[in-house]
């Protein structure tokens, strides 16, 4: 291995105790492959089987904890016991290949499609629309259905518990359930639920406490929780900096293993309220201040970019789509093979790389997603 890259291949250990085997993470990836019943499919089994073997942690596409919280087409579900055992197997094909196996939940809240659930019943915090194209106007949710989400978050944790994960990440970014609860552009709630930020972090923190009570009542080893946050939106109004400087405030209270920054890119700058030039991946290890690990993420795809992020301070790096290009990419870069990373895809390349029909289909036909080429 090159002496610059030994960085990549230190040993992070997570408040918890458990302890990674390096600082790359393998990021979540909808493959929209899951079986029409919500079961996990053969077809995913082996694209996981194919790609975590290098990563210390492999966290996988996200599962939906209620049934009107489905997300995509062909997502697996993990909404009742009958998902366990496709869970387990998940499980086990990640943890056999060396890496933590950590289970991503959300809810999709104003994001599910109309078509996924019953009598098109999208639901949110509060009756407003996402500003994408063709987005129903959602249902306002009750106060006592706030209250069964929170609980379905700890039971899809007991679940996963059951099927042998060795963590959760929670998933609050990319504009889901979560996410909607803290924004001011979803949220126009004026109970416990709404109104001020510090009220807007009421229903996220709820779901950190019960995910936490889950994992100290079923399981005596230690478990990993995470949590993923989008530091920003678009929207006005829409989430600022300073709004998610207060959520990473309460959340380095809680009994967390990490925060994933959810980005597009790792070197983006502030959209406002920022003077400097720093990007929004510094700004944010500063205001976490070394209280537990950070992981970043967003278009890393060679080695020297791995080794440029890690030299802000980020603990742990997460790598999406070079990771479905170049499955071999910690192996070859461990091996000293850095120059025969694949960066581009082709068109022939979906047997070759154990991608997905659901997956291979979005990104041949999502320009600009995935650097894409007719042939090498």
């Amino acid at each position: 291995m090159n002496p610059k890259y030994s960085q990549m291949f230190e040993q992070v250990s997570l408040p918890n105790g458990i302890s990674l085997k390096n600082r790359i993470v393998l990021a979540p990836m909808t493959h929209m492959s899951s079986n029409p019943d919500g079961t996990v499919s053969d077809a995913e089994l082996a694209y996981y089987a194919r790609r975590t073997g290098g990563a210390g942690m492999s966290v996988t596409a996200v599962t939906y904890v209620t049934p009107n919280g489905i997300g995509f087409p062909a997502q697996f579900a993990a909404y009742d016991d009958s998902f366990v055992p496709g869970l387990k197997r998940l499980a086990d094909t990640i943890k056999q290949q060396g890496s933590k196996a950590v289970l991503q939940i959300f809810h999709a809240g104003r994001l599910t499609p109309e078509q996924a659930v019953p009598a098109g019943q999208v639901v949110a915090p509060s009756a407003v629309a996402s500003e994408r194209p063709g987005s129903p106007l959602p249902r306002e949710l009750s106060d006592e259905e706030i209250t069964s989400i929170i609980n379905d978050f700890g039971e899809a944790t007991r679940r996963a518990i059951e099927a042998g994960f060795d963590g959760v990440e929670i998933h609050g970014a990319n504009g889901y359930l979560i996410q909607q609860f803290v924004s001011p552009h979803s949220n126009r709630r004026e109970d416990r639920w709404g109104g001020s930020i510090e009220k807007r972090l009421t229903f996220p923190l709820a779901v950190v406490d019960e995910v936490n009570k889950v994992v100290a009542k079923h399981t005596k080893l230690p478990f990993i929780v995470g949590y993923r946050f989008s530091p920003e939106e678009p929207e006005t109004p829409g989430l600022t900096m300073e709004e998610t400087y207060a959520l990473i405030d309460a959340l380095k209270e809680k009994n967390l293993d990490y925060l994933h920054v959810s980005l597009n890119e790792f070197w983006s700058k502030p959209r406002r309220g920022e003077a400097d030039t720093r990007s929004r991946m510094e700004f944010i290890l500063d205001r976490v201040g070394g209280k537990l690990p950070v992981i970043g993420v967003g278009a890393i795809h060679t080695a020297d970019e791995a080794a440029e992020a890690l030299q802000t301070g980020v603990p742990l790096l997460a790598i999406g789509r070079e990771l479905i290009i170049e499955p071999d990419w910690v192996e070859k870069i461990e091996s000293g093979r850095e120059e025969d990373i694949e960066t581009v895809l082709t068109r022939a390349d979906q047997e070759r790389l154990v991608i997905p029909d659901g997956l291979w289909n979005a990104i041949i036909n999502t320009p600009g997603w995935f650097p894409l080429a007719d042939e090498k």
